[in-house]
């Protein structure tokens, strides 16, 4: 038995989510162990840099929340309906492509489900973040290049 990247994923989705501390398999030709008591847990997703991971630290698709966490409550009083979009993984925020290019997005700029909003690097793999809402961008809540936290809220959105 082999396992491809999407088992692989799925699996970490699976064992993320089933609240497993830790899940172990081992085959003739190969062994995977998936951990998730630790900090940081990575989850997964598929996200095109994610193919070529070597160890099991992927991204999970961006999850669109409503503005609930303490960071986002200030926010979330002026409107209720505003959705935080939140980091899916640890690691390095940047707002553009690469050093000399443009942005992904601005506030006020119209977001549609699979429009890249960001890159986070982590363990030198770039991780574009996709949104999964349509709406406006109200506010960019990290300044580029600066370290993020899983589950770290990102952007406000107003889905209206």
């Amino acid at each position: 038995m082999s396992m491809d990247i999407k088992q692989i994923q799925d699996l970490i989705k699976f064992v993320s989510k089933s609240g497993v501390n830790e899940v172990s398999i081992e085959e003739k030709d190969f062994k995977i162990t998936i951990k998730t008591n630790q900090e940081p847990t990575y989850v997964t997703a598929s996200l095109p840099t994610a193919a070529a991971v070597a160890a099991p630290v992927a991204a999970a698709p961006v999850a669109a929340i409503p503005a609930s966490s303490p960071a986002a409550a200030a926010v979330a009083d002026e409107s209720a309906n505003y959705i935080t979009i939140k980091s899916p993984i640890i690691g390095t925020f940047y707002r553009s492509p690469g050093p000399d290019k443009g942005v992904f997005v601005n506030v006020g700029d119209e977001i549609a489900p699979g429009k890249v909003l960001c890159i986070v690097e982590a363990m030198k793999l770039f991780n574009e973040i996709e949104s999964e809402v349509s709406g406006r961008i109200v506010k960019i809540l990290v300044n580029d290049a600066q370290p993020i936290e899983y589950d770290q809220p990102l952007f406000i959105v107003d889905p209206s």
